[in-house]
């Protein structure tokens, strides 16, 4: 399998696991029972809350579907793809340096769930950046 083919294909695997990462947001209320959690804010910042989740989740989306079905184009040297690489490789970056950094090791250290789900984010943020990062370094050739 040639480079390009190969970036190709894991471009898609991540487009894939950022659809699943929008539809999961739905999930995300029950398990973190927001319900009764946001019930603390005020309106003002519970709505803000929900509607900063629901275009984290559509932004999930939307770059999940362009690398779904625009992989090639974004292997195709040019400016944008190599200003959307970038973008991307560095946004994941600070995603998983937040992941390793910001949230605090209590939320996830003892807890066999927490530190799982811990483990495969830092994984999967890290597969981001080195693919977004490959992709940049093609266009950069």
């Amino acid at each position: 399998m040639q480079t390009v083919d190969l970036l190709i294909l894991n471009l898609r695997i991540v487009g894939v696991t950022m659809v699943f990462l929008a539809f999961l947001h739905a999930a995300f209320a029950k398990r973190f029972n927001w319900g009764e959690e946001t019930t603390k804010l005020s309106l003002l910042n519970r709505q803000i809350f929900y509607v900063h989740v629901f275009f984290i989740a559509l932004a999930l989306l939307m770059q999940g579907v362009g690398c779904i079905f625009f992989a090639p184009a974004l292997c195709e040297k040019s400016t944008l793809a190599a200003a959307v690489s970038a973008g991307m490789c560095v946004y994941w970056l600070i995603r998983l340096i937040f992941q390793l950094f910001v949230f605090d090791r209590a939320l996830w250290v003892g807890k066999r769930f927490e530190t799982a789900m811990h483990i495969i984010f830092t994984i999967n943020w890290l597969y981001y950046v080195v693919v977004f990062g490959w992709l940049f370094a093609l266009q950069r050739q």
